[in-house]
């Protein structure tokens, strides 16, 4: 039997690698998996097949990127029955003129590598990734898919920050992010409620261990909640989300943290970490909330942040037809969900409560005037095939 094409898609993280096989125009992987905790204790290295059998469950050191992705890259040669033709990144940031996904050049990687002073915590790993593919096959087309590019819709006056033009025209700009999955999950929705639904004026809550949100009309990105980095937003996991200029000025300048120090409270020691004294995991703070004040505390700030955000954003689209949640907490919270929907009827919105306890697909009360929808996001779909893609058109 001739192997049949496949893309493998990577999602590199920090401190984590997302992977998945697809063949050439599927929709469903026949391998995915993810390498956790790269360069930390406790490496863990997982996959399973189409089916969802177990292929590999490793616990065992991944000292850094370049052996995670080794390790991936290996996984994927092992699949028989199909040939791996090319390799599709998630890359965090483009420059403002990146709208669409690209094959892999090295006039790419070294504009790619120019953008590294704008986000230090992401693109080195990335870039890293794309390296690593090109050791241990040269043959392989890569592809860049930029995280950044569905928000390039955005007016410029969502774009801009009150800043000096001159800062302004270095680049300084709100950029948004997860667009991979806003794009996965507008077309989704379109699939599900029809291409007129979508048009609508739509807001995507993505709350995972990154949290956005962002306003779509006419299946075009009218504002988001992260602007210059993934910093900024909404609170998160670890990270702080939004915080007033003069705190930053005042650790610096009082405190006397480094930057180094800086960047460790604002994107590893904050968001829900912070608030509630160690725990990232909104699983957890649920289960402790009733007996640990701190835990409380934490969702409750987390859910009054993304109601007032929510509200902007209907107002940046001059009303609401439709709120969907996606991502980890999105999709599986509905505590946290019935908490962010409460007491805004003034918008539209009511929850069909048995339905969101049963993160049901949609969860708004019968006869509601916005829906409210849970779609589960897919990044690496959304890369598989931006890079088939691009492989088509660069092969004519």
């Amino acid at each position: 039997m001739t192997p049949s094409p496949c893309v493998l898609a990577l999602n590199s993280g920090s401190s984590s690698i997302k992977f998945a096989v697809f063949p050439l125009g599927a929709s469903e992987p026949v391998l995915k998996g993810r390498a956790e905790r790269i360069g930390l204790d406790g490496g863990l290295f997982q996959t399973v097949d189409g089916a969802g059998a177990q292929v590999a469950h490793e616990q065992q050191p991944l000292p850094d990127h370049a052996a995670a992705l080794r390790r991936v890259l290996d996984c994927t040669q092992g699949v028989a029955t199909h040939s791996l033709v090319a390799v599709g990144h998630r890359v965090v940031r483009g420059g403002v003129a990146d709208t669409d996904p690209e094959l892999v050049s090295s006039a790419l990687l070294s504009r790619i590598r120019e953008l590294i002073p704008y986000l230090p915590e992401h693109l080195p790993h990335q870039v890293a990734a794309i390296e690593a593919v090109e050791r241990f096959d040269s043959t392989l087309r890569q592809v860049v898919c930029f995280d950044t590019a569905f928000h390039r819709t955005m007016p410029r006056v969502a774009q801009l920050y009150a800043l000096p033009r001159d800062l302004l025209n270095d680049g300084i700009l709100r950029y948004g992010f997860h667009g991979l999955s806003y794009e996965y999950v507008i077309g989704e929705y379109a699939r599900i409620a029809g291409s007129g639904a979508a048009r609508g004026r739509v807001v995507i809550a993505h709350l995972g261990n990154g949290c956005s949100m962002a306003a779509i009309r006419e299946g075009r990105s009218i504002d988001t909640t992260m602007g210059f980095t993934p910093t900024g937003g909404l609170m998160m996991s670890s990270r702080s989300g939004d915080l007033d200029p003069g705190v930053i000025v005042y650790l610096l300048e009082q405190k006397g943290l480094s930057v180094a120090a800086l960047s460790d409270i604002l994107n590893r020691r904050s968001g829900l970490t912070g608030v509630s004294g160690g725990s990232p995991d909104m699983r957890d703070l649920l289960a402790r909330e009733a007996a640990d004040p701190h835990a409380a505390e934490a969702i409750a700030l987390f859910c009054y942040q993304a109601k007032k955000f929510l509200g902007a954003l209907a107002a940046a689209l001059g009303g609401l037809d439709a709120l969907i949640f996606t991502a980890g907490i999105g999709e599986n919270a509905p505590e946290v969900r019935r908490r962010i929907c409460e007491g805004m009827g003034h918008l539209g919105l009511a929850l069909d409560l048995p339905a969101n306890d049963a993160n049901a697909p949609l969860i708004s009360a019968n006869g509601a005037p916005v829906s409210i929808r849970v779609i589960p996001t897919n990044e690496e779909l959304m890369i598989a095939r931006h890079t088939a893609s691009v492989i088509r058109k660069t092969s004519r």
